[in-house]
């Protein structure tokens, strides 16, 4: 099994700034993508931003220019840096791991992974 450990959220006023950090624990052998995505309420869950394991990235329209995605791949951790931050930013923040490879028993299995989200209130 793979777990994510998610920290980083909180509450800030429009214009400030936050880092969130996702770490996958377990016996793990790679992890494809790491990413991040948001909930708001009342809306779907959305793609903020993902970085494959050779450091491609991709993100929302909605925060180019604004949040920042990097990834450790030795410590399997996930950092998004956000800035400028929105009134439209407040969601819960949820951790992903796309096509995690990991041991458990004699067995190695592939399957993607959810951290247990994170607030982020962005208000005055």
């Amino acid at each position: 099994q793979v777990q994510l450990v998610e920290s980083g959220g909180g509450l800030v006023q429009p214009g400030g700034s936050l880092r969130l950090s996702c770490a996958a624990t377990g016996r793990i052998v790679s992890i494809y993508a790491m990413g991040w995505y948001r909930q708001a309420p009342g809306k779907q869950r959305e793609l903020v931003a993902d970085i494959t394991s050779g450091g491609t990235t991709n993100y929302a329209d909605s925060v180019k220019g604004r949040f920042t995605i990097s990834r450790d791949n030795a410590k399997n951790t996930v950092y998004l840096q956000m800035n400028d931050l929105k009134a439209e930013d407040t969601a819960v923040f949820y951790c992903n791991a796309d096509r995690a490879t990991y041991y458990q028993g004699i067995g190695r299995y592939t399957r993607n992974y959810w951290g247990q989200g994170t607030q982020v209130t962005v208000s005055s």
